[in-house]
């Protein structure tokens, strides 16, 4: 799970353009959105098509995002148990 969460970290830098944040600087349990790292709704929908190009996860849900998105710990939970790549 170490190594996907290291993942995740180094594709939403790539994918959200982050280029003053390192994967260091992204702590597990660091919430992505407010006061964290601060995305976005628009950052929100990269993270979705992100789950469905990298992983086979379709969320269809938008709510269902907000549970998942929490941190790179809560991403990398549902990806371990729902991906299809």
């Amino acid at each position: 799970m170490e190594a996907l969460k290291q993942e995740l970290k180094e594709k939403i830098i790539e994918v959200l353009n982050l280029e003053d944040i390192s994967v260091a600087d992204i702590s597990d349990n660091d919430p992505l959105f407010g006061d964290g790292l601060g995305l976005d709704s628009i950052d929100a929908l990269e993270l979705i098509v992100l789950l469905d190009k990298n992983y086979g996860i379709k969320l269809v849900d938008p709510k269902e995002g907000k549970t998942i998105f929490q941190s790179i710990e809560t991403m990398a939970a549902y990806i371990s148990e729902n991906r299809t790549k």
